[in-house]
């Protein structure tokens, strides 16, 4: 666990990119991200609150499948919640628009 205390999200980044080296937990990660887009835009579309209800546990689940089995770390949401959250869009664009690839090298 890392014990740093980050006073801001351009601090935080570099390490929430450590803790996601592995091609397939960023590919699950943006998949869940995506997904969890997608219903949040369908519950407003729709006007329904169970696509709403989805969106947590599209993108949480599919980034925590990704660090358990695959990074073999703790996500970095218990820790930080609020930059970890901030920081799966920041991945997600990155690797959207190529500034980030899905394979660390």
């Amino acid at each position: 666990m890392n014990n740093k205390k980050y006073k801001s999200l351009k601090e935080f980044y570099p390490f929430y990119l450590s803790e996601h080296q592995n091609t397939t937990s960023r590919i699950l990660h943006f998949i869940g991200t995506l997904l969890a887009i997608v219903s949040l835009i369908g519950g407003i579309l729709f006007h329904d609150f169970r696509f709403m209800l989805a969106v947590p546990f599209l993108g949480y689940g599919f980034a925590w499948v990704g660090h358990f089995f695959f990074e073999k770390n703790k996500p970095a949401t218990f820790q930080y919640p609020g930059y970890s959250l901030a920081s799966d869009f920041i991945l997600f664009w990155d690797l959207l628009n190529g500034k980030q690839s899905f394979k660390v090298k």
